[in-house]
């Protein structure tokens, strides 16, 4: 059946189907979480330092951000299909690459540089792909179902991993993955379909696909990256994104080891594992709430709430009645889900404020602050630690960026478009 001929419910199913897609790709894409078993397993054979283990992950998380921007254009002009296509094959390559050798330059090409720039090509294209399928209404929903993918794939990447490591080795592990999620990511990639251009006007201005009226192109703005650049609101919502990205990281980095050290508890895979679900959980369920609420009412509750429960994390001692498994896999749980929630409601809102004909780079340029905001704000937490030997300046300087967040939510205007033309 065509496009052309489909009725709009079945239109509607159709991008259900893209949206699923676009869920299996950042499941995926959670691969990037291998690294911690991976490195782990490197044997001392190989000659690798500390910092060598360090390396490829810190390469691809900063390359993933950072490849968001060339990827986002791809996506706006080639279409989703090209840019998730072209992601997991430089992701498959990736790992393949890393199968064949033991020295951390090799790994920093391959499991650094192609796996990191693949994950930023296809990370670029499902929300897109997916939120024209569906109404204004429930662009902050599509975008949580979406992003809820790589959230809740370190529930299955590491055990996975380390299961095929004791059976495998590492080499085969990795080359097993590169091979496997090639074919995954690769093959959903396909199923990135955008809809046709009458039925997108439909929804955009009427916010039903049943309903008659306007059909307008999009009730949004349209604002090309030249215009977002000029914007005073793009500054301030990028400041924003790096403060609550990089605060929850900051936390999130040393969370098996802060539960150890203030709590006493040895529970690392277990509250990780809570973190996860927080993370995967926490993007639907905010990215609903936005859509009755609106982005920035959710995203001001989510960093106040942030605050609290990293200023509540600060007070457990072995001592304190906080400090039970319980509670702590609790507060992972709602730290992840306020973490998470960043990543479901920056995209919406950056649909809401700059349109969806250049929503691929715009997106990407905006997304630099989580690669920024985290790889500093994890790299200070270690820091702080060496030189105070305690999580307290961590503490703080979360709170207090999560404070200014909060603070920018509330000043932050809606653009204008000057200067340029779209």
């Amino acid at each position: 059946m065509s496009q052309q001929a489909a009725t709009p419910s079945s239109l509607r199913a159709l991008g259900w189907i893209v949206t699923l897609a676009g869920l299996g790709i950042n499941l995926a894409l959670g691969v990037l979480y291998t690294w911690s078993v991976i490195s782990k397993a490197i044997p001392p054979e190989w000659g690798w330092s500390e910092t060598a283990r360090s390396l490829p992950y810190s390469i691809a998380v900063l390359l993933f951000s950072l490849m968001m921007v060339p990827g986002g254009r791809i996506q706006d002009r080639f279409g989703p299909r090209t840019a998730a296509t072209l992601g997991g094959i430089l992701v498959g390559l990736g790992f393949i690459l890393s199968s064949f050798t033991t020295s951390p330059v090799g790994w920093m090409v391959g499991f650094g540089i192609l796996v990191g720039s693949g994950i930023g090509f296809a990370y670029s294209a499902p929300i897109p792909a997916a939120v024209k399928w569906f109404p204004p209404q429930q662009t902050g929903m599509i975008s949580g179902i979406v992003v809820s993918g790589f959230g809740l794939a370190s529930l299955y990447a590491a055990p996975l991993t380390q299961a095929l490591i004791g059976a495998l080795g590492i080499s085969g592990t990795v080359l097993v993955l590169g091979i496997a999620f090639l074919a995954i990511i690769v093959g959903l990639a396909q199923l990135l379909i955008l809809p046709p251009p009458e039925y997108r006007a439909l929804i955009a201005s009427t916010g039903s696909p049943q309903a008659s009226g306007s059909t307008s192109a999009s009730l949004s703005p349209e604002f090309s990256p030249g215009e977002v650049l000029r914007s005073p609101s793009f500054y301030m919502m990028w400041f924003m994104y790096a403060c609550g990205a990089g605060a929850g990281l900051m936390i999130i980095s040393k969370l098996a080891s802060i539960g150890e050290v203030q709590a006493g508890l040895k529970l690392g895979f277990v509250l990780v594992a809570a973190l996860a679900l927080g993370n995967g959980l926490g993007r639907v369920i905010t990215g609903i709430l936005s859509d009755y609420i609106g982005r920035q009412r959710t995203l001001l509750g989510c960093f106040i709430f942030q605050a609290v429960l990293i200023g509540l994390l600060s007070t457990i001692t072995k001592d304190s009645p906080l400090a039970h498994p319980v509670v702590m896999c609790l507060i992972s749980a709602l730290i992840g889900a306020n973490f998470g929630a960043n990543l479901a409601l920056f995209p919406a809102a950056a649909k809401d404020y700059y349109g969806l004909k250049h929503f691929g780079a715009n997106y990407g340029m905006l997304f630099t602050a989580y690669g920024v905001g985290g790889f500093s704000l994890a790299l200070a937490a270690g820091r702080l630690y060496d030189v105070y030997q305690s999580y307290t300046p961590s503490y703080l300087l979360a709170g207090a960026l999560l404070i200014a967040a909060a603070v920018c939510t509330v000043l932050l205007p809606k653009p204008k478009k000057i200067g340029l033309a779209a």
